[in-house]
Parts: C-alpha cells; sequence; structure tokens
C-alpha cells in the first residue's frame, strides 16, 4: 500500500486512518514528481502528480490576479462527480495531493491537511531541480 522515498509512512497513513473516504495521497515536488503516495495504484499517483504541476502553477498564476495576495497557491479543492481533488502547498517545493470519494468532509479535509503540514512542513521538502538535476 506505501510507496515512498524517504520515510513517510506514518505520516501520510494517519491522515488516511483519520479522514474516511481517502482513496490516495500523493506527495509531490513542485516539477511534478512523486517523493511518496499512500493508497492507490503507483501508476495514478505519478499521474496525478504530473497533473498536479500544471494546477499549481494555474493556481499560482490566478492568485497573483488577487489585490494583496503573495500569488503562492495555498489550496485548490476541486469537486468532481463521486469525489473530491486536494492540493495544498506542504513545504519547500513539495505539495500534498488527495483523492477521495463523496463520502470524505470537505472542510474536514482540508483542516487536517493543513494540521499535518504544520506539523511536518519542513519534512515535506523537495530540492529545487535545474535541467533534471537536484540542486
Amino acid at each position: 500500500m506505501i510507496q515512498q522515498r524517504g520515510n513517510f509512512d506514518w505520516m501520510l497513513k494517519e491522515l488516511y486512518d483519520g479522514v474516511p473516504g481517502i482513496e490516495m495521497i500523493v506527495v509531490l515536488s513542485a516539477d511534478g514528481l512523486r517523493i511518496a503516495r499512500y493508497a492507490g495504484d503507483p501508476d495514478a499517483a505519478d499521474r496525478v502528480a504530473a497533473a498536479c504541476a500544471g494546477l499549481q502553477s494555474l493556481a499560482g498564476a490566478v492568485a497573483q490576479e488577487i489585490p494583496d495576495s503573495d500569488g503562492r497557491m495555498k489550496l485548490v479543492i476541486i469537486e468532481i462527480d463521486g469525489g473530491y481533488f486536494y492540493l495544498m502547498a506542504a513545504g519547500a517545493n513539495a505539495y500534498l495531493a488527495v483523492l477521495s470519494d463523496i463520502v470524505c468532509e470537505p472542510g474536514l479535509m482540508s483542516n487536517r491537511m493543513r494540521d499535518l503540514v504544520a506539523r511536518i512542513g519542513p519534512h515535506l521538502t523537495s530540492p529545487a531541480r535545474h535541467s533534471g538535476q537536484t540542486v
């Protein structure tokens, strides 16, 4: 059930066990590479991570149009037929993504994700990459 780079299992399992309806949790780098996952298919987790890179970029572009915004994306929630998608900034160059079924309550999920990021955000980081190389 767990695929990881680093020791994220206990962090992600705690979120998974604490919120009913979670289908998959993915930790990803800003450039869309999967760092870790809990539950779900590994190939699907890679696709979600890649899609999140574009989504966080789009959200940042929209945020720049809001007066007094620093232009950084904090949280995106998308309601989909049959469930929800959540993407939250989680440390330097890292994001936390969650897919859930319709049973999941969005307020509870976003609060639990915020709590997790506040507690362990420094561990959810990804070094910047240039030309495919870690800097």
